[in-house]
């Protein structure tokens, strides 16, 4: 971010996160605008599972914010990895695609099977602060 380090007190971010590539930069450039003892608050979109590949590669998923979404372990480990500490998943709420839509993509038979799975794509949002230099 073209910005100093620690002059911010809070970030926030809604569902833009999972369309950068570079996730685990992301929150290293928040960690470092952050003062010590601020915080974010960040909504994005996770998987819990892998996206059948019809649908990772559609525009319109893309758009929706859900076929650049990567692995919510592995994003609530970037996270970890960087050092925030108090890191609360404040909400974890399934996200499910109309049959509607998923017929754009997916066969009668992919669309069972993928329905017959825990639900894949959750919306998350998730506190964390940076710690103090006390």
């Amino acid at each position: 971010m073209p910005v100093e380090s620690d002059v911010a007190d809070v970030i926030v971010s809604n569902c833009v996160l999972n369309l950068v590539p570079n996730k685990r930069a992301v929150f290293s450039e928040i960690y470092r605008v952050l003062k010590p003892g601020g915080h974010f608050s960040i909504s994005d979109i996770v998987l819990t599972g892998e996206l059948p590949d019809k649908i990772k590669s559609a525009a319109e998923m893309y758009a929706g914010c859900v076929a650049s979404a990567i692995n919510k372990d592995e994003y609530l480990k970037f996270i970890y990895q960087t050092g925030f500490k108090n890191i609360v998943i404040q909400k974890d709420k399934a996200i499910v695609v109309p049959d509607d839509i998923l017929k754009n993509y997916l066969t009668d038979g992919e669309i069972e099977e993928y329905k017959s799975r825990e639900t894949i794509i959750r919306s998350i949002t998730v506190y964390a602060e940076k710690p103090r230099m006390d």
